[in-house]
């Protein structure tokens, strides 16, 4: 009997979440250890407890009833937001040791970044076990076709052309073609190129196309219009798999980074922002094409989840970061007011994205505003 695709879609967003949450928050669980700084809470979720244990350590371990998320509450720790207890402002160094406030500022920096350091490995982990297990797919930058109303055909590259770099940057692989054209539709590149052993540039306007997801949602890519030559499957070691799993997280870092600069200039429309119920219908998605494309679908959330948790907003991991960069500069931290301001125009802020994208998700699946 298949499984409905809701359920289906809910199994596979935990079964892709619930780890990645779990290994984040372990990330600044065993970083906080190092230091000798106590956990009081390590949750898996927000809200109400649904199950727990406290182990001989004083550390309660539990599952919440909110799974969209989880934290480790340090000792000294006001709430799950990482917040600073203001009764422990003034205290001596003995009364704050084993405390979070009571760590070396650079050891609280990396307790804090300990957690989506680890999805970043989480991801080059994956990439390099595919790597490893299946090679590398090796495609030479050499034109072997043309789409219809081909961007590069109009601009006059021709098949057999080898490109060499665009927009300056060089290109090795066909594979970092996309990466330098998908996030750009309608901008004017510049292509180098060599054609029967002899240089050639040209610029080209890449043609705009919007490819629906499945899921009533799009997205509006760049397109060259050009097909690759037949590609090579390259066996790797494990130094070499370790570098494509490096490189391969850093080029997803850099996409995502590019896009979310786009969307907040405005040359991309927020409607493909996504959130909770998008990523619950792709996981279902990759889940019904087998493991193999989940495992993968799960590095790029890992990459995700490093990126949203290192930027710079109070209650997220890069706001804390933030506030310990200005404690360096000033020598000091900021005062009790201004950080409970900082926390709360945070959560206000991540409150009302999420809402934000929900309702985005909710408005792709009912066709609202398409």
């Amino acid at each position: 009997m298949q499984m409905p695709f809701a359920l289906t879609a809910v199994l596979a967003f935990v079964l892709v979440l619930g780890p990645l949450v779990v290994l984040h928050e372990l990330g600044h669980y065993l970083a906080g250890r190092l230091f000798g700084v106590r956990a009081d809470a390590f949750s898996v979720g927000f809200g109400k407890e649904l199950w727990g244990r406290t182990d001989k350590r004083g550390t309660r371990w539990k599952l919440s009833a909110i799974p969209l998320g989880g934290y480790v509450q340090f000792a000294g720790d006001m709430n799950a937001a990482g917040q600073a207890d203001p009764a422990l402002q003034g205290v001596d160094a003995q009364a704050l040791k084993g405390t979070f406030p009571g760590a070396r500022l650079w050891q609280r920096a990396i307790i804090v970044f300990a957690g989506p350091f680890a999805n970043f490995l989480i991801a080059v982990a994956i990439f390099a076990a595919f790597a490893m297990a299946y090679g590398v797919r090796v495609t030479p930058p050499v034109i072997g076709g043309f789409a219809p109303q081909s961007a590069a055909q109009a601009a006059g590259l021709q098949v057999g052309d080898r490109i060499t770099a665009i927009d300056g940057d060089r290109v090795d692989d066909f594979t970092q073609i996309a990466r330098k054209v998908l996030l750009y539709p309608g901008k004017t590149i510049t292509i180098a190129a060599e054609r029967q052993g002899k240089p050639i540039v040209l610029p080209v306007t890449l043609a705009s196309q919007v490819e629906k997801d499945g899921f009533g949602g799009s997205a509006t890519k760049g397109m060259l219009g050009i097909a690759s030559v037949k590609p090579e499957l390259k066996p790797v070691g494990f130094g070499e798999a370790l570098g494509v799993g490096v490189s391969d997280s850093v080029a997803a870092i850099k996409m995502t980074a590019i896009g979310l600069g786009q969307i907040i200039t405005g040359d991309r429309s927020t409607k493909e922002m996504g959130g909770p119920v998008k990523i619950a219908q792709y996981s279902g998605q990759t889940m019904s094409l087998g493991w193999a494309a989940m495992v993968l679908f799960a590095a790029t959330i890992s990459i995700n989840l490093a990126f949203i948790n290192l930027l710079p907003i109070p209650v997220l991991d890069g706001g804390h970061l933030a506030m310990y960069a200005a404690e360096a500069v000033r020598r000091k931290p900021l005062d009790a007011r201004s950080q409970e301001w900082a926390f709360r125009a945070g959560l206000a802020f991540v409150l009302a994205l999420v809402l934000f994208v929900t309702f985005n998700d909710l408005a792709s699946l009912s066709g609202i505003g398409s």
